[in-house]
């Protein structure tokens, strides 16, 4: 046999129409072809075979030879895996299939689990892999452009993004329940003196925040600060006694649910930010990333933590 890559499609089309129709000039017909061209695709295929494709029976039919039979169930599958094929690219192109890498702030992952988990069910045909990281994690990933799409609270200087928000993002004040400032009505900025806070490790938003927190109200050079390392670790400081923070409420929101921590109810909070998700400027997203992106943005509200019932908590949102 002649090399493969000389078979061609057409050759293996004329074989088909050839024996579905009877004859040539049938074939032809339908192939708006004329009959000398189909003749020639044949005796084309016929020389790379190596051997006679049809029996001609009478006049009206032509039926194909053992090694005819072959060529024909290899085309019927060919056509198969590239009708598969064709499939999956109308899927791609549409933003129905495919993978989308997604960056998280770590301060997100309460709630990144359940934007997968819910695309996984709604958009089968999608893979997101999920990269949770701190802010300066996340903002080094896009930076080396591993990441199609990200969410995370203030958007980057650098590198340039397309930042559209996502939901509001309120933070509160926490306490033990047990800690002496949860019996005030109101927390007022001298109460706030002598108190521990305990805070995120530096260049995380939310040490950001809280230290803006303290400075815009005059109390940074009158507290003691506790550092941690991750949201988590705030949480069991703050329930066990440690102190109090200025923290996501949708890092919490559970905890506050159960009792185990309360919201301090203070003057000029909540702080309400945003969340944003983002890609960097300069790289055009993939039809599935940006489906995942709209996808996110239209069901934001029932993704993220339902915080409507902390009003009885002390959270004044």
């Amino acid at each position: 046999m002649k090399r493969l890559d000389q078979l061609t499609l057409k050759q293996m089309r004329a074989l088909s129409a050839v024996v579905d129709e009877g004859t040539i000039s049938a074939a032809a017909d339908r192939l708006g072809l004329t009959g000398p061209a189909i003749h020639s695709q044949l005796k084309s295929l016929e020389d790379i075979i190596g051997a006679p494709l049809l029996i001609r029976e009478g006049r009206e039919r032509n039926t194909p030879t053992a090694q005819g039979q072959a060529i024909l169930d290899a085309y019927s599958e060919l056509r198969a895996a590239m009708a598969r094929a064709l499939h999956r690219i109308n899927a791609l192109n549409s933003g129905l299939e495919g993978s989308v890498v997604l960056g998280v702030v770590s301060t997100g992952k309460y709630f990144a689990p359940r934007i997968v988990a819910q695309l996984h069910k709604e958009l089968p045909g999608i893979e997101v892999i999920l990269k949770v990281g701190n802010r300066q994690e996340i903002l080094a990933a896009l930076e080396k452009r591993e990441l199609d799409i990200c969410i995370m609270g203030r958007p980057p200087r650098a590198p340039q993004v397309d930042a559209r928000p996502l939901a509001q993002h309120p933070h509160i004040l926490i306490a033990s329940a047990d800690h002496p400032l949860a019996q005030k009505d109101l927390i007022l900025r001298e109460d706030l003196f002598e108190q521990k806070f305990v805070v995120r490790e530096p260049g995380s938003g939310t040490r950001i925040l809280a230290t803006r927190f303290l400075d815009e109200t005059g109390t940074a050079q009158k507290v003691s600060v506790v550092e941690m390392s991750s949201n988590e670790t705030i949480k069991q400081a703050v329930i066990y006694g440690l102190g109090i923070a200025l923290i996501s409420a949708h890092t919490v929101a559970d905890e506050l649910r159960s009792g185990r921590l309360i919201a301090l109810p203070c003057h000029g909070l909540p702080i309400y930010r945003t969340w944003y998700i983002l890609s960097r400027a300069d790289q055009r997203l993939s039809a599935t990333a940006e489906k995942v992106r709209d996808w996110a943005i239209s069901h934001a509200a029932e993704l993220l933590p339902d915080l409507k019932d902390l009003k009885n908590t002390g959270h004044t949102g």
